[in-house]
């Protein structure tokens, strides 16, 4: 699977070990940045993912800030991003399961890496099951995104 990374300076470290574990499980990776650990802006790495995510470049993103909050906040703005912070494994993969989720937004600041690395694969794994209740769900949403377009 091609999966996009991006991260600010806060999850800078997390994303360069998500990224060489996705790599190693045989995923093409595309690293929109940032490259190293002096700060800059989430807002500018979360569009740079998204865009990737619904430009087509890329199946899947993961996201990394500090919290995981801003990033998704602000990824979610670019319509057809279905972004969620997860710190946890089940929503990782109920995310894709049910919501169809195509970016995955972690807090470089709450968890760890072996977490980091769990909840990636849960998602990476996880498959959107297209059922009646949750397709017409998803429509809603779509709905609502293209009403404020």
């Amino acid at each position: 699977m091609k999966i996009v990374v991006g991260s600010d300076h806060a999850g800078f470290g997390l994303k360069q070990d998500v990224a060489a574990g996705l790599r190693k499980a045989g995923h093409e990776v595309l690293d929109v940045g940032t490259n190293s650990s002096e700060p800059v802006d989430y807002p500018d790495y979360a569009e740079a993912v998204a865009l990737a995510v619904r430009d087509g470049r890329s199946e899947r993103g993961v996201l990394i800030c500090g919290s995981g909050v801003g990033a998704s906040v602000a990824a979610n703005k670019v319509p057809g991003i279905r972004a969620a912070v997860c710190h946890d494994a089940y929503s990782a993969h109920q995310g894709v399961e049910h919501d169809d989720m195509n970016v995955l937004v972690l807090g470089g600041r709450v968890i760890g890496y072996s977490l980091a690395h769990e909840l990636v694969t849960a998602y990476v794994a996880a498959r959107y099951t297209g059922e009646e209740r949750h397709a017409r769900r998803l429509a809603k949403i779509k709905a609502l995104e293209g009403r404020y377009r």
